[in-house]
């Protein structure tokens, strides 16, 4: 039962959360300390409603998916009602942490990300293939989170930060989506996959961000985030992420989607362990 309720949280995607918010703070800041970990701990239990909540809402078309069909839910093992309390108890948590332990942006953004994601790209997602936007935004803000826990302010740097992990997002979420399309599709999600069974626009914007990614990986070092060994890294691993994008758009051939996609799982690691080291 433990492992079900935190299953709910999609705990790896917490904790890539937990991580690129860390990543913020300490670029902003340049330290840890209690108030990073109360950011965190409350950033994580926002993050684990949403993913919970999402689920909550999709649990009907996640039992038609091949890869979602053993979720706690679909399979019963959770009641819809436990999971929506369960829900709620980790985002009024989470709410309540940053509420007394952080500022009042760090609360405002984290909020506007619960929202964004649980309230507008989880419904759309049935309506629209620009979801993938939307989902990619409320993606991206957790270094916005942390840098706003650090300073109570965003600057330039924040949005580069910014700027990279939503632009890395698309290549990786257009390849799953183009895998698994067919899933997709009979449970009636409008990504873009799904309704491009060509895939000529589907090939077009993995291509364009693929190429993209690469100038703004290489932002920090511009504007004195980072050193020359930050550079020449992220110029090697951006130029082959690029590349893995450019061939996986020339053909959309199932082994170079999936290459694609396992290699984004480990390029914004790299990119901001980069930075980390550097920091």
């Amino acid at each position: 039962m433990i492992k079900d309720y935190l299953s709910l949280c999609k705990p790896r995607i917490s904790l890539l959360v937990a991580m690129t918010a860390a990543l913020g703070y300490v670029l902003a800041h340049g330290a840890s300390g209690s108030h990073l970990n109360w950011a965190l701990l409350g950033v994580t239990l926002s993050s684990s409603a949403s993913a919970c909540l999402n689920q909550w809402l999709e649990f009907k078309q996640d039992a038609l998916m091949e890869r979602t069909k053993k979720r706690p839910i679909p399979q019963g093992r959770i009641a819809p009602k436990e999971a929506l309390a369960f829900g709620f108890i980790l985002a009024f948590s989470g709410f309540l942490i940053l509420l007394f332990k952080s500022n009042f942006l760090t609360l405002f953004l984290t909020e506007l990300t619960v929202a964004v994601y649980v309230l507008i790209y989880t419904p759309l997602k049935m309506t629209t293939p620009q979801t993938t936007w939307i989902g990619a935004f409320a993606g991206a803000m957790p270094p916005l989170i942390g840098w706003a826990a650090a300073q109570g302010r965003l600057s330039l740097e924040a949005w580069i930060l910014f700027g990279i992990q939503f632009l890395w997002q698309i290549p990786h979420f257009l390849a799953l989506f183009w895998m698994n399309r067919e899933d997709y599709a009979r449970a009636g999600f409008k990504v873009m996959p799904a309704l491009d069974p060509e895939g000529k626009i589907t090939s077009a914007q993995i291509a364009l961000h693929s190429f993209s990614v690469l100038p703004v990986v290489l932002l920090p070092a511009f504007c004195g985030m980072a050193g020359t060994g930050y550079e020449l890294g992220a110029l090697c691993v951006g130029t082959a992420y690029m590349g893995l994008g450019l061939k996986a758009s020339w053909g959309l051939e199932r082994a170079d989607t999936k290459r694609l996609f396992f290699a984004s799982l480990f390029y914004l690691p790299l990119i901001f362990g980069m930075l980390w080291i550097g920091a």
